[in-house]
């Protein structure tokens, strides 16, 4: 009997510490499977804190890239590289290994982002200086231009008023018709009929302002048919082409001086004659008469 006692203690012992293992290896379990769960939040905090992170930096960057400025091209290559990353990341099972792996990489690009981002706020504030100094530029440059032009304008107005007081003035243009003898004698007539010379005659005014030498003269006279008598000459001033009787050559040396020309003529007709004056292509004086 004691000895079937002993063995029934023993394997209530047995039992005992079977069921004490039992506890202890599913506490270890539990555990173990908390500590799983709690390793495994943390890495998915971890994930979205770096998608987090790579995404502020991507959308630094997309915002300094339209700025358009001289690092552009380093910034694209930096906002891809993170691009390239974040699609990793998204795809990434989340174990310790690989998270520690995107960390590091994450890191180093906010590393060169953060250099190039004071890189372009320097560009930034060295172009906001540029354009304050550009601004003022411009605008001394402005009013530097608005005098110019006033000095232009008044010297251009200054030039036009000495052109036109530097015009030489045609005056007193007078015709007659005359019947020059063979001997010479002529004899003022209005009959077309005896006429063979027309003396024409104009002078020119004093002007001292006006420039010295010689000074040419198209003389024009046309008949009622408007045929032009003389010579008949063409001379294009431009792009306009002056028929003329002839032409009279005159030495000016800034005092009055009077022209005297004779115009011989055939077998004129009846009717008006009108005598134009020209200087080159401004006509300068005009006069008609007639003849019976």
């Amino acid at each position: 009997m004691e000895a079937q006692k002993s063995n029934n203690s023993g394997l209530k012992a047995i039992i005992v510490i079977l069921c004490l293992l039992l506890i202890g290896s599913l506490g270890y379990m539990f555990k173990l499977s908390s500590d799983s769960k709690d390793t495994q939040k943390i890495l998915v905090d971890e994930k979205e804190s770096v998608l987090k992170d790579l995404a502020i930096a991507k959308d630094s960057l997309d915002a300094a890239i339209a700025r358009n400025t001289a690092l552009s091209d380093e910034l694209i290559v930096e906002r891809d590289k993170i691009q390239q990353l974040i699609s990793d990341v998204q795809q990434a099972k989340e174990n310790s290994s690989s998270m520690m792996k995107y960390k590091d990489e994450a890191l180093k690009l906010r590393v060169s982002v953060n250099f190039l981002m004071k890189q372009v706020e320097t560009l930034k504030n060295q172009n906001s200086k540029l354009l304050i100094e550009r601004d003022s530029t411009v605008q001394k440059l402005n009013e530097a231009k608005k005098y110019n032009d006033t000095l232009v304008s008044k010297n251009v107005k200054l030039a036009t008023d000495v052109e036109r007081a530097s015009k030489l003035s045609v005056l007193n243009l007078q015709v007659s018709a005359v019947r020059q003898k063979s001997s010479g004698k002529q004899i003022e007539t209005d009959k077309a009929s005896k006429t063979n010379i027309l003396k024409i005659s104009f002078m020119i005014a004093e002007n001292q302002i006006a420039k010295s030498g010689d000074k040419q003269y198209y003389i024009q006279v046309v008949d009622s048919n408007n045929e032009v008598l003389g010579d008949m000459q063409s001379v294009v001033f431009s792009g306009k082409t002056l028929i003329y009787s002839f032409v009279s050559t005159v030495k000016y040396e800034n005092k009055t001086v009077k022209v005297e020309k004779n115009l011989t003529v055939t077998d004129i007709k009846e009717g008006g004659y009108y005598v134009n004056v020209f200087d080159k292509d401004e006509l300068v004086s005009r006069t008609s008469f007639n003849l019976k």
